[in-house]
């Protein structure tokens, strides 16, 4: 089924999405495409993400470094409803992703955070939601990751393991615990 951006079969798999203001969304990829995905909606006008976290390999001969995706098979679009179909066209992209069968936005405090997670070089292990018991709502309070508040799901010595919940995974960060509080409100 080929939808266009008029069409009332596009109105209705695109409820969720403003007219005119712009809001981030995620959408699914073929496995290893995120960042060719992310240049073609970018030559398309629309405004994509694709979180990197850089790595060092270290071969026999040589050190190489990579960038690979923080979130494999993501790719963040910030989009009006107009253009929800474009992405949809875009070669490699699957469909948006929904949880319950509702297109959610990401509140841009949740695309900053991955902005400044992987700016930091901090070393990240996603995990799946399903796999833990959800805890306490925690903040972190110092540092360049202020502001980042989630569920804490498990805590191992140092390293706490954070559910930011409209992106539907789990963050494993270290973090001191000098540096974490409970949440307010």
């Amino acid at each position: 089924m080929t939808l266009n951006s008029g069409s009332p079969a596009a109105a209705h798999f695109a409820t969720g999405i403003d007219d005119s203001t712009p809001r981030w969304f995620a959408v699914y990829t073929l496995h290893k495409r995120e960042k060719l995905v992310s240049k073609r909606l970018q030559e398309r006008g629309i405004t994509a993400y694709v979180p990197l976290l850089k790595y060092t390999r270290r071969y026999t001969r040589k050190i190489k470094h990579v960038e690979l995706p923080l979130i494999n098979g993501y790719v963040f679009v910030n989009i009006t409803k107009k253009d929800y179909v474009h992405v949809l066209e875009t070669p490699d992209v699957l469909h948006y992703v929904r949880f319950n069968r509702q297109l959610v936005a990401i509140p841009d405090a949740e695309i900053h955070i991955l902005h400044r997670v992987t700016g930091e070089g901090i070393e990240v292990d996603t995990q799946p939601l399903d796999q833990f018991q959800p805890g306490d709502e925690v903040e972190i309070i110092a540092g360049n990751l202020t502001g980042l508040r989630g569920k804490l799901l498990e805590q191992q010595h140092k390293n706490f393991l954070i559910e930011l919940t409209h992106l539907g995974l789990s963050l494993r960060i270290q973090v001191n615990a000098r540096m974490l509080m409970r949440a307010r409100g």
